[in-house]
């Protein structure tokens, strides 16, 4: 920032001590300064979402405030790009570095003179003062459980975690769309964790995994007797007594379980399927699908009646090209947290590979952008062609990459890597090619594991039977034994093994 420009800046100071207000006064009326000043961390935020966003802000952290973190946090998720100081007490080292870590830009320590004040402020209003890693902070990435996180650097998904706050204070059904890895599952966990049921449990079940019969007793459970002895199964809306489940591809569910839904929601009681007693139930209902639901209603694939009761308020997930800005951090994050997990050393992302990933239009989300880390990791460094388009230099030009259910256990076998050779090296045919390829060399370890019991291997795969054959075909996938199933089709469901025919798609 010019000089100039701090002559004529903007402070608001969050405090009721004389000791701190009078020095800074005295301070700001020496440099022409204009100073505010707010009796609580609410005021500030009042002050800040209603009024003129200072150009930095004084935040009083007295011995013994609770709120004063709290406010940081809230600060920082509102106005990212505010400069904040933090005033403490000597010796409270613990929140001083608790402060750092959720961005505030310097914790000045009491007692203060006049000079400290003044260069600490000028210091943080110049861009010598600017940190380009503070602009992203750890508070940035917030860990939400389930291995998710999420990010709220961006405008639209500022908008999706103020939804989720609103919606965590309500115990209505919530409908989440969105795209194919843009991360609904996540919006679902972070409605969760900032309910009152975040103390209790949050169950996921895919509807589009399970046939019909298994789905039920996923979701009901049982209660039978067999040769005189009782069975019982608690199922997943019981398990989720007080807490949340998330019914994934919603539209997948079947017609007559759906209605068995609908009145279970309706009448907020449960009875396990067979000879179970009726029981009360309270869980919180969040059902998400990638398609557009209301086409399922007219074409009766989603029960009306279910429908109105799952919308009572819509969630759209905005994927990953509305929200290119996370780009270079989910590179990041994605990068450390594999390199983590496989033992290995982190590698950089030149500026060309970042500028590429933010072109990209990423059309799986932050699936494909993991998945294209992964390889990037396991690979090496990449190159541009030239003209904006991401490349393999010549001596990767042939690369590999472990199936994906290999690398997910953390095991690393070259002897079971598939091999990949594409004379199209831009970013998108090397996206494209490494998810055909995973999702070919982990169908084939199913089916291996499995003895081609395509159902058995569809469990494995959680994906629906009727996909994983769609996906043989697609691949023109054969056992074997060929003698016995011609053109690869059989219903073989032992021995035999995997023999690919035909590249990737």
């Amino acid at each position: 920032m010019a000089e100039k420009a701090i002559e004529s800046v903007r402070l608001l100071v969050v405090s009721r001590e004389s000791s701190i207000l009078l020095p800074l006064w005295a301070v700001g009326a020496a440099n022409s300064w204009q100073l505010e000043s707010a009796a609580s961390g609410w005021g500030a935020m009042e002050r800040v979402q209603s009024g003129v966003t200072p150009d930095l802000l004084l935040l009083d952290l007295p011995r013994g405030d609770n709120d004063g973190l709290h406010i940081l946090r809230w600060l920082r998720r509102l106005r990212p790009e505010l400069p904040i100081i933090l005033i403490c007490d000597q010796g409270d080292t613990a929140r001083q570095q608790e402060a750092i870590r959720l961005g505030a830009r310097e914790c000045l320590v009491r007692p203060l003179e006049d000079k400290q004040f003044e260069k600490a402020i000028k210091h943080h209003l110049s861009d010598a003062g600017r940190n380009p890693e503070m602009d992203i902070t750890s508070e940035d990435i917030e860990l939400i459980g389930g291995g998710a996180f999420f990010i709220g650097t961006t405008p639209v998904m500022r908008k999706l975690r103020a939804q989720a706050e609103m919606l965590a204070v309500t115990n209505v059904p919530v409908l989440i769309l969105g795209e194919g890895g843009s991360g609904k599952e996540t919006a679902a966990r972070l409605i969760h964790k900032l309910s009152v049921r975040s103390g209790f449990g949050f169950a996921k079940v895919n509807c589009a995994a399970l046939p019909g019969d298994l789905l039920e007793t996923e979701l009901f459970g049982y209660e039978r007797s067999e040769g005189g002895a009782a069975q019982a199964k608690p199922g997943k809306l019981e398990l989720c007594d007080k807490g949340t489940i998330l019914l994934d591809e919603i539209t997948e569910m079947p017609i007559t379980l759906q209605a068995r839904l609908a009145q279970v929601l309706q009448r907020k009681v449960l009875a396990r399927t067979g000879f179970g007693r009726s029981r009360e139930l309270d869980v919180r209902i969040l059902a998400a699908s990638t398609t557009n639901v209301e086409p399922a209603v007219s074409e009766n694939k989603l029960r009306e009646d279910l429908y109105y009761i799952l919308s009572a308020y819509t969630v759209n997930v905005p994927p990953l090209r509305q929200r290119r800005e996370e780009i270079p951090l989910l590179l990041r994050h994605f990068m450390h947290h594999l390199a983590k997990r496989y033992g290995l050393s982190p590698r950089s992302f030149s500026p060309a590979v970042v500028k590429a990933c933010q072109s990209h239009t990423w059309p799986g989300n932050l699936r494909e952008l993991e998945n294209f880390v992964k390889r990037y990791l396991m690979g090496g460094q990449g190159l541009t062609d030239g003209q904006g388009e991401w490349e393999l230099p010549d001596a990767e030009r042939t690369y590999s990459l472990a199936p994906l259910h290999t690398l997910a256990s953390g095991e690393f076998d070259g002897g079971q890597l598939g091999t990949i050779a594409s004379s199209d090296n831009s970013l998108k045919s090397v996206v494209r090619n490494v998810k055909l390829e995973a999702e070919k060399n982990a169908i084939a370890a199913a089916l291996e594991k499995t003895g081609w019991n395509r159902k058995a291997a569809a469990r494995l795969l959680k994906v629906s039977y009727r996909t994983l054959l769609y996906k043989i075909e697609q691949y023109q996938m054969k056992s074997s034994d060929s003698s016995l199933f011609p053109g690869g089709n059989g219903h073989k469901e032992n021995g035999g093994r995997f023999r690919g025919n035909g590249g990737v798609g």
